[in-house]
């Protein structure tokens, strides 16, 4: 005998995504509705139960009113091939109205009053190469496009310039290191002409201290001369008078 339609509204229906990194605990929500007018217990299985904590994985659902169950996924490391394991199933029955303990109703339901649905778990996982492998090509994106606008810049630059003002551009800057060269070569020359002026200077001042010193020389010759001829002139005055 087949098994009746669930009668609860899953969001989302048939999936429950989880998006790394598994390094640490990674939540979905799955919202569960009653629309019918009677109250509906529920339960939440899964076939990795180690890996999942679910709260609240089990309970009733008012009539009208809805639930919020939060999946939780334990870190884990994430294995591509595990992943067609990770399944979950939500069972649901019609509660009874004398209903006083749900683990005695869900032990005596018969398979015909049980629905249930399947929810398959996908993983969106980008690995820590495949984000540096983004931010390697947006750097290199960055640099070609830097690259290029310093490349259509001088394009654009040259393109600006007809050979005339080139060419008188070109004439400028030979015509200034002329320039620069003839002030160079006046500056040596300034400095050699000044460099023989001082030596001018210093043999002059020799020649004239040499005269100097020779007329000195002279002067004294003729003091020395003339006292010399006083004093024998005065001996011989002073032997005529005796």
């Amino acid at each position: 005998m087949a098994r009746p339609e669930q009668v609860l509204l899953l969001e989302p229906q048939h999936e429950l995504k989880f998006r790394g990194p598994f390094s640490d605990v990674v939540t979905t929500n799955l919202k569960l509705s009653n629309p019918t007018d009677r109250n509906v217990c529920f339960k939440v299985k899964t076939t990795a139960p180690r890996r999942y904590c679910v709260r609240p994985n089990s309970g009733i659902i008012d009539a009208g009113t809805s639930i919020n169950v939060s999946v939780m996924l334990q870190p884990f490391d994430y294995d591509p091939n595990e992943k067609s394991k990770h399944k979950f199933m939500v069972q649901s029955m019609i509660a009874p109205p004398d209903m006083t303990d749900m683990e005695g109703v869900w032990k005596e339901a018969k398979p015909e009053d049980l629905m249930d649905s399947k929810l398959r778990c996908v993983f969106d996982v980008q690995l820590e190469n495949e984000k540096s492998h983004d931010m390697e090509s947006n750097k290199s994106s960055a640099s070609l496009l830097k690259s290029e606008s310093s490349t259509l810049s001088s394009k654009s630059l040259s393109s600006t310039l007809d050979d005339g003002e080139v060419k008188k551009i070109m004439e400028e800057c030979k015509r200034l290191q002329m320039e620069a060269q003839r002030l160079r070569e006046e500056n040596k020359q300034i400095r050699g002409d000044d460099g023989v002026r001082m030596r001018k200077s210093n043999i002059m001042s020799s020649q004239h201290a040499s005269v100097a010193m020779k007329k000195e020389d002279g002067l004294s010759a003729r003091s020395l001369a003339l006292i010399v001829l006083f004093f024998l002139v005065g001996v011989v005055v002073g032997k005529l008078v005796l």
